[in-house]
C-alpha cells in the first residue's frame, strides 16, 4: 500500500454524486470518502485540490471505437455513403496500415479521449494486414504511456470477398491464426481484478465479415479464458438482409445460435432490434453501445435506447471509429446521444442526467467493470473535472446540465486510478504539435498509397 497522503478534491462547483457537496477523498486509486455539506474529511492529513471552479464527473467510459480510423477522417472516397459502400471504399486504404501508422493513430485517439474526460476506453481492432500482427501489443504500449485504462478487443475478419463477405483478402486472417493470437494477447496482457488497467476482449467484426465457425470458436475461447465478447450487430437494414440471405435468420437469432447471447457480450449499435429481441437481450444480460454520431453520419438509423432500457438492456456510449464520427471526443458524444434520444422520445423521457448515466454507469456495465462509472466509496478514483469558464457556458444556471446542454468538449483535469492524466487541459509530456505533424503525414501516406 502507498504511504502517500489522501487527496481531498474540495468544494466542487458541482459533482455527480449524492452527499458529496464538499467533495471526495481519494487514496491509492480509490474513493475512500464522500464529504457532505458542512463536513470535513475524517483524516486531517490530506492534500487538497481546490475544485471550486470545477464540475466533477465520474470518468467517462467509451464502449466502442476503432482507433486506427483517425488516419482516415473525412476521406473523400468514403463520404456520403451508407455503411456497406462506405466500408468498401475504406478497406483498401486500411490495408496499407503499418505498425508506425497504427501507433500514431492509436495515440491520437487515446489522447483525444483523455482530453474529453474519458478515463476508460475500449477499442475494436479487426484489420490485420501483413506486418501488423502485433497490433494489440502496439495499443497496450500506447495506453501505458498515456495512463489510460483500456479494454482492448482482439478483433478479427476471415470472411473475405471471395467467400461472400465484404473485406478484401488482404485484411483478413485464417481462423487458426486468429484464435492463436487471441489466446496469446489474453495471456500476455489481460489483467484481472478491480485495479486492472489493461484488459482484453475477443471481437469478431460482424456477421458479414466472419464465418460461423469463427463466431462459435471465439465464444468458446472467451468462455474458457473468462474474457468478454464484442461485435457489431443490428446496425443497418443491409445487415438484416445479409443475415437472412446467408444464414436464414435475423442477426440476433444468428448470434444466439453461435453461443453469444449472454452477459459476457456487449454489442455495438443495436439499431434494428424488435421488441421481442430487446426482451431477449435484457433477459440474457447482453448490453449495447449507443454510437449516436456514427449512426447519424452514416444515416444508419437511431438506436431505440429508452425501449431497450425498459426491456432491461444496459446502455453505454461509444464514439465509434473516427472515419464515421469523425472524432474521438466522448463528452461531445454524450451531448449527441442526449439530443438524438430527446428528439426521439421527448422532453419527459430523456434528460441530461440520462446521457451522463449512459456514459458512466451504463458504460461500466458494458465493459464488466462495476467499480467504474460512479462516485462512491470504494469505487475507482477515475474522475473528469470540467471548468465552465468558456464563452459557451456564460450565463449557465445548472452546472451539470451546462456540460451537456452548452457543449463541453475539453476537461481541465482527468484522474485515472488516482493519478492525474490531464492537468490544466493538457496531457503531461505530450507534444501535441509534433503528434499532429507525424499523424497527418502517416494519414496522407495511407490515403495516397
Amino acid at each position: 500500500m502507498s504511504d502517500a497522503s489522501p487527496i481531498w478534491i474540495r468544494d466542487p462547483l458541482a459533482i455527480l454524486a449524492d452527499r458529496a457537496e464538499r467533495g471526495i477523498v481519494v487514496k491509492d486509486g480509490r474513493i475512500i470518502e464522500l464529504v457532505p455539506a458542512g463536513g470535513v474529511p475524517a483524516s486531517a492529513d490530506v492534500a487538497v485540490f481546490d475544485a471550486g471552479e470545477h464540475v466533477v464527473l465520474p470518468g467517462l467510459i467509451n464502449t466502442h471505437h476503432h482507433f486506427y480510423q483517425t488516419l482516415t477522417r473525412a476521406l473523400p472516397a468514403a463520404m456520403d455513403r451508407e455503411l456497406f459502400p462506405w466500408l468498401q471504399a475504406l478497406y483498401p486504404v486500411w490495408a496499407r496500415l503499418t505498425p508506425e501508422a497504427l501507433d500514431l493513430g492509436v495515440t491520437v485517439a487515446m489522447s483525444e479521449l483523455l482530453l474529453s474526460g474519458c478515463t476508460t476506453t475500449t477499442d475494436h481492432h479487426y484489420v490485420f494486414p501483413a506486418g501488423l500482427e502485433d497490433a494489440v501489443d502496439i495499443e497496450v504500449a500506447a495506453a501505458k504511456r498515456l495512463g489510460l485504462r483500456v479494454l482492448l478487443t482482439r478483433g478479427s475478419m476471415n470472411l473475405s470477398q471471395r467467400d461472400g463477405g465484404l473485406p478484401p483478402d488482404s485484411v483478413v486472417q485464417d481462423e487458426d491464426t486468429i484464435l492463436g493470437d487471441s489466446a496469446r494477447v489474453v495471456a500476455k496482457h489481460h489483467q484481472r481484478g478491480a485495479d486492472a488497467m489493461v484488459q482484453i476482449a475477443l471481437a469478431p467484426c460482424s456477421p458479414f465479415s466472419v464465418t460461423t465457425s469463427l463466431m462459435r470458436a471465439t465464444a468458446d475461447l472467451a468462455d474458457k479464458l473468462d474474457v468478454r465478447l464484442h461485435t457489431h450487430l443490428a446496425e443497418t437494414d443491409d445487415e438484416n438482409r445479409f443475415c437472412e440471405q446467408m444464414y436464414g435468420c435475423r442477426p440476433l437469432d444468428y448470434l444466439e445460435q453461435c453461443g453469444w447471447l449472454n452477459a459476457r457480450t456487449w454489442l455495438a449499435h443495436g439499431i434494428f432490434f424488435n421488441p421481442d429481441e430487446m426482451r431477449r437481450l435484457g433477459k440474457a444480460g447482453t448490453t449495447v453501445s449507443h454510437c449516436a454520431c456514427s449512426n447519424q453520419l452514416l444515416a444508419s438509423g437511431c438506436c431505440p435506447v429508452c425501449d431497450m432500457e425498459e426491456a432491461g438492456v444496459g446502455i453505454g456510449i461509444g464514439v465509434d471509429g473516427s472515419a464515421s464520427n469523425d472524432g474521438s471526443n466522448l463528452m461531445q458524444e454524450v451531448r449527441a446521444a442526449f439530443l438524438l434520444q430527446r428528439a426521439r422520445y421527448g422532453v419527459t423521457k430523456v434528460s441530461h442526467k440520462d446521457a451522463l448515466r449512459w456514459a458512466t454507469k451504463g458504460s461500466a456495465a458494458c465493459v464488466g467493470r462495476p467499480e467504474l462509472g460512479e462516485i462512491a466509496v470504494g469505487k475507482a478514483a477515475d474522475l473528469a473535472l470540467f471548468r465552465l469558464d468558456e464563452l459557451r457556458f456564460s450565463g449557465h444556471g445548472d452546472p451539470l446540465a451546462a456540460l451537456v446542454l452548452c457543449g463541453a468538449h475539453r476537461a481541465d483535469r482527468v484522474m485515472v486510478a488516482g493519478k492525474w492524466a490531464v492537468i490544466d487541459g493538457a496531457i503531461p509530456d505530450l507534444d501535441v504539435a509534433d503528434l499532429i505533424r507525424r499523424h497527418s503525414s502517416a494519414a496522407r501516406a495511407m490515403q495516397t498509397g
